[in-house]
């Protein structure tokens, strides 16, 4: 026996035929094999990305409607399929964005899935009259609310070194800034808050960060919400950040003592020797495989303690 079916099912089943062929071989009837069938093609639709569903010319039409009434001038991208719109919008301080539509066929009755690179979820309400253009100025709303955040993250962006992300996207909220040889500050900024004093985490050697940890707290009093970000942080921690100017970023980025590389795993070499006259800085995962490997070495639950590879201090 073999099995004939419609094109379209065939695609569906095409990496499925060497299991339906000894489905055939081993059904005892016919009623046993179209359950058998039935199974497959329920794990085979859930693996099959993008079926193709005619849609109704009204779908089209509305469409192609609301995109006129909106102006071909905000729109991007269009698929062949008229399934996904991108449109792009400028804030009030020039920054391009985008908004992507995923559109099903029940639209406009059901309101299309939106893609944004925002730091926090952004929800559309949605009526069955409504249409793109509504969408667009509830994106565009949107985008004025989160002006203060990108550009306390512009500002910092543009005038100190940040070591992570390297590209950092509009929904990014951390920001690795370099304040000197292995020493920097890794900053959460609160998107509903970005005047707020952030959460900071200081990395590299402890006589370093030590200081800067102190003047933190005993200067936390003086934060002002009417002050930027970055100068806050300049007269908390009672330092000017490296220049983009006078320095290059190459200045900062220190192979990993042991592989000698400076990614690995998309990781920096984040753990510094102590010592003042070494300062080498290592990978986790480079320094504790090493540290693993010495006889000298002692582990007190998941800490491991041992010698420099560079210094042996």
């Amino acid at each position: 026996s073999r099995i004939e079916c419609s094109w379209s099912l065939k695609r569906i089943l095409h990496g499925y035929r060497h299991i339906l062929k000894q489905r055939l071989h081993s059904c005892p009837d016919l009623v046993s094999f179209m359950v058998e069938l039935k199974t497959v093609l329920e794990i085979a639709l859930k693996n099959t990305q993008d079926l193709h569903v005619p849609r109704p010319p009204e779908y089209y039409s509305c469409l192609v409607r609301d995109l006129e009434i909106l102006g071909w001038k905000r729109v991007a991208f269009v698929d062949t399929g008229l399934t996904t719109v991108k449109l792009k919008a400028e804030d009030s301080c020039g920054r391009q964005h985008l908004i992507t539509l995923k559109l099903n066929a029940k639209y406009p009755t059901e309101p299309p899935g939106c893609l944004v690179d925002f730091p926090v979820p952004f929800a559309v309400s949605w009526m069955p009259q409504n249409s793109l253009i509504d969408i667009y100025n509830q994106f565009l709303a949107a985008l004025e609310l989160l002006k203060e955040f990108w550009d306390a993250l512009d500002e910092i962006d543009g005038k100190t070194w940040v070591l992570e992300p390297e590209n950092p996207t509009r929904s990014a909220t951390t920001r690795r800034i370099a304040i000197g040889n292995n020493v920097s500050v890794n900053i959460e900024v609160d998107p509903h808050h970005p005047n707020m004093l952030p959460e900071c985490y200081f990395l590299g050697a402890d006589h370093e960060v030590n200081p800067l940890r102190t003047k933190l707290n005993n200067n936390m009093h003086l934060w002002d919400p009417e002050v930027s970000l970055l100068q806050n942080l300049r007269e908390l921690l009672e330092i000017d950040f490296p220049s983009r100017v006078v320095l290059e970023k190459s200045d900062f980025s220190k192979e990993c003592g042991i592989c000698y590389a400076y990614r690995l795993d998309g990781s920096m070499p984040d753990h510094v020797c102590d010592d003042p006259r070494c300062g080498q800085p290592f990978h986790q995962a480079c320094l504790y495989e090493w540290l693993q490997g010495l006889p000298t070495s002692r582990q007190s639950l998941n800490v491991i303690f041992g010698e420099c590879p560079y210094c042996n201090k």
